[in-house]
Parts: structure tokens; sequence; C-alpha cells
């Protein structure tokens, strides 16, 4: 992976975001009462594969009921889908990192079947996350200080951090691009092109002082590297989770505005808050 990225590679990575997402909206579209996660995550598969997808950063993932706030999970394979099935009230969460033409994205989508005030306020304090870490990533403050301060906000919010659950408890790691093959095989849901290129990150990273892994960890004690973050707060409050993950953009451009954003404002959960905001 390089850290450069151009404007004809951002539309590409655009592209493949915006194609997750409306898988996303697909299957959420099409859950009801009785439907499995492993259900749920072939939906995305599928809907997926029909459209050219042939290669993954993982395979999807889908979580129903107090699953979304990783409830219990303890080792990594607990983040498999299983056979819960979805009840009304209950929220989900739609997991996926499709890969096509060697794009990458990282998605995770946030709903619940029927109404739900809990979780209508997660997805509400959310928003504040989105613009705290965007606002901190220009000002250059260290990874680790960014993480502790999306903490420290979902205390004040009243809120438990899950992505602590997540391996190395990271909020977010690197992508870029990935080598086309013919095959693509796929390693405990993980794809091996882009595993690699994360592995190839982390060796380049621990020779030069950072990490592709966006963690709390001491290896995280470094202001933003240039290249695209899979950036996923993730709130958790009495067995009901919720969060967002999407492209964070980052260069080395002096002029603030410039110097990070994130990859696409015409997201579902970018559009919620505006319609929250305009109701207001």
């Amino acid at each position: 992976m390089t850290d450069a990225v151009g404007t004809a590679e951002l539309e590409g990575f655009r592209r493949v975001q915006r194609l997750a997402y409306e898988c996303a909206e697909a299957v959420a579209a099409r859950l009801r009462p009785g439907v499995t996660e492993r259900e749920a995550a072939r939906m995305q598969r599928e809907w997926l594969y029909g459209r050219g997808v042939r290669d993954w950063f993982h395979l999807p993932f889908a979580w129903f009921g107090d699953r979304t706030a990783f409830t219990g999970f303890r080792v990594p394979l607990q983040f498999f889908p299983t056979g819960r099935r979805l009840e009304p009230g209950m929220p989900f969460i739609l997991d996926m990192a499709p890969v096509l033409d060697g794009f990458t994205a990282d998605i995770g989508y946030s709903g619940c079947l029927g109404a739900n005030a809990l979780h209508d306020r997660l997805l509400d304090d959310l928003a504040e996350h989105r613009e705290l870490i965007l606002r901190e990533v220009r000002e250059r403050r260290p990874l680790r200080e960014i993480y502790e301060d999306v903490e420290r906000l979902m205390v004040r919010q009243g809120h438990v951090n899950r992505h602590r659950a997540y391996p190395f408890g990271v909020i977010a790691h690197k992508v870029g691009r990935v080598p086309q093959r013919r095959f693509s095989p796929q390693v405990l849901g993980f794809g091996t092109q882009a595993l690699k290129g994360l592995a190839a990150d982390a060796l380049r990273g621990h020779r030069e002082g950072w990490s592709p892994l966006w963690s709390p960890r001491r290896s995280s004690d470094h202001p933003p590297r240039p290249g695209l973050w899979a950036v996923e707060p993730h709130l958790g409050f009495r067995g009901t989770g919720a969060k967002f993950e999407e492209l964070l953009v980052v260069t080395d451009s002096r002029d603030p505005e410039e110097s990070a954003f994130w990859l696409d404002d015409d997201l579902p959960h970018v559009r919620r808050g505006k319609r929250e905001g305009a109701a207001a």
C-alpha cells in the first residue's frame, strides 16, 4: 500500500464505498422477523457478488440484538454471524468490506427492525463523534489522544466504548489498493490480498514509528498518517449497540480543510444527521 492517493483513486474508493452502503440499505429493507445473522450476511454477499465483487477485505458480518453491543464477546470467533434471529424492535448492524477493481471499502450500517428510542439516541450521539474525529485529525493530534477523547465523549454521553472489544481495541485501520488476482481466497473471513497489504504497512510502520491500526496502544502515539482510514466509533448502552464505519482521507496538506476530510458526505448516517438537524 502507498500513502499518496490521487483524485482518480479517491473516486474509485468512493464508488465502492457507495456500493457497499447501497447493499446495506437494500439488505436492511429486506430484513424481517425470523431472519438469522447468517442469512443477513449471505444476503450481503450475494447482493455484492451480483454487482461484480469477487474479493474482500473481510466477508460481511451481521449482528442482531445485544450482539450489536458485543455483549459477552471474549474471542474473535464470536464476531462471526450466528443463528440469532431478528425480532421486532431489535437493533442490527451490517458490516462489510468489499474490494472492487482493486479499491477497498469497509462500512458499518446500524438499523433497527421498527421503532426503538434508545437506538435513535445512539445514532444521534454518533454524529458528534464524526465531528470530533475530523476536527482532531485536522489538528494533527496523536491518534492515541484522539482515541481517548472519543472514549471520554462516549462516557459523557452515558455510553460504553464497544470498539475496545475489537481485536487490539482498534477504532480504525488503514486501507489501500488491493492487487487483483484471478483467485483471491479468504482466511478466517479475511481476503489474503488485503491482509498482505495491511501486514506490509505494519512492517513499514514498525520501522518508521507508526501503526496502520488506530488503537489505545503506544503504537498509535503518533500524528495521523496520510492515506485512507476506515474509522468505526462504536457505542453501547445496556445491550444495544450502534456504529458507523466509513473512509477518512488524511493528506499532508497544510490547509486544515484539505489535510483531512471524510471521503463522502452523502451516506445514510450523514443524511440522517442532516434531517435531524433540520427538524430541530
